[in-house]
């Protein structure tokens, strides 16, 4: 397909050409630049709505049922689920398609999984693009589910309006669950698997935290709930719906203009990089590469000879 064609299927909402945009950003491609020059002015006007926690907290399960809650009001829903990369092969076990797969049939949900491929933060590389096709595409909902892999992900609070915390009581140290990151990230607190007879407990815990945290003006919500029955979806909708319906605040506005930021410093380190390996062969950086090993040249000055050759005409 032409780039000019997958943009207008991105546009029109086609889901192939939805698809074929988020895999050019993943995968780098050259062509990618030509589609965000197009699709771009057409983005920014979603909700992207966050979801960290946790492994086994049950955020696909719960996504799974805000998606439906969300269609009955009829909403465009776009969801992206970050699952972790193997360090051997590079690849992941995208498993929460096979949770929603009701959802499959329906033109106005589009779920993508993506594989971290290395990258830090509980998020892929190519997230933000991913928005910015799926904004595109006009959906008004942004779902995105990070990896899940301890308390490190909080860079879903640079990307999304509003961030939901789902906590599993009795999981564990409940020192764990109340790590600053987590507790400062979070818009919504969701205590899913609300039947377990810990709940009561670590809900207080959890408001007693809050309490001596300081909020600021606002009274950060928390909503029980068990998805697997779909109770307590409806709470949360509801205070999900309250975020929306109001007008973006500065902080919201901020975090947008992070997730910008953010996009052009990995564009610029890309580059940056690729003008190194246009630069410099194979085998001359190898030869660096050893002499750093043999701790003849440090990182940095491995990094300023790298950078010199790069930027040099």
């Amino acid at each position: 397909m032409e780039i000019s064609e997958v943009a207008a299927g991105i546009l029109a909402g086609h889901p192939r050409a939805i698809a074929k945009g988020i895999s050019l950003f993943e995968n780098n491609s050259r062509r990618a630049k030509e589609l965000m020059k197009q699709i771009f002015p057409y983005s920014g006007s979603a909700i992207v709505i966050g979801l960290t926690g946790s492994p086994g907290a049950g955020k696909s399960t719960l996504l799974d049922q805000l998606i439906a809650s969300f269609r009955k009001i009829g909403k465009k829903i776009g969801l992206i689920a970050v699952d972790p990369s193997s360090p051997f092969t590079g690849g992941a076990i995208l498993g929460d398609r096979i949770r929603m797969m009701r959802h499959s049939l329906d033109d106005e949900v589009f779920i993508r999984s993506m594989a971290t491929r290395g990258n830090l933060g509980g998020l892929a590389k190519a997230t933000g693009e991913a928005v910015t096709v799926l904004e595109a595409a006009g959906k008004e909902i942004i779902f995105v589910e990070t990896v899940g892999v301890g308390q490190d992900e909080v860079e879903i609070v640079k990307l999304a309006d509003i961030v939901v915390v789902v906590l599993t009581p009795g999981a564990g140290d409940d020192i764990q669950i109340f790590k600053a990151g987590l507790m400062e990230i979070a818009d919504i607190f969701v205590l899913n698997k609300a039947d377990s007879p810990e709940t009561d407990r670590t809900e207080r815990q959890l408001r007693a935290m809050l309490e001596l945290g300081g909020s600021g003006d606002k009274e950060i919500p928390v909503v029980k709930t068990i998805a697997t029955e779909g109770f307590g979806v409806k709470e949360l909708t509801q205070e999900l719906l309250k975020f929306i319906q109001t007008p973006r605040n500065s902080k919201q506005a901020r975090k947008r203009q992070q997730l910008l930021e953010a996009m052009v410093r990995d564009i610029v380190s890309q580059e940056v990089f690729g003008l190194i390996q246009k630069k410099i062969n194979a085998k001359k950086l190898g030869e660096l590469m050893q002499k750093l090993w043999c701790r003849q040249l440090d990182p940095y000055s491995l990094a300023e000879i790298l950078l010199r050759t790069a930027l040099e005409e």
